[in-house]
């Protein structure tokens, strides 16, 4: 689960990036994954998610926005789960290692 404490408030003008999505009005199957998909199938619904991420005006802001609040699920951004959490484990060494 997305850490609350960290999403932005109900102020329209933090939010009103998402109107500008690509993803808007594509299936959200796409952009997340059933349970229990595995290999190949992940691989190439995450690659078709990321697809329509690289074209999209607001990547960068969704991308911020998933990483800021550790979104868990899903393809934000451009970065599947997996580039999300490897993303915050290497974040963790940077600090460790300060």
């Amino acid at each position: 689960m997305a850490e609350i404490s960290r999403l932005p408030g109900p102020v329209a003008e933090k939010w009103e990036w998402q109107m500008d999505g690509a993803c808007r009005g594509a299936e959200t199957t796409l952009f997340f994954h059933p349970e229990g998909e595995r290999g190949p199938a992940r691989r190439d619904r995450d690659a078709a998610a990321v697809a329509i991420c690289q074209a999209c005006p607001v990547m960068v802001q969704c991308r911020a926005h998933a990483l800021a609040v550790r979104e868990p699920y899903g393809v934000w951004g451009g970065m599947t789960e997996d580039e999300r959490e490897a993303a915050y484990t290497r974040g963790r060494r940077l600090a460790a290692a300060s």
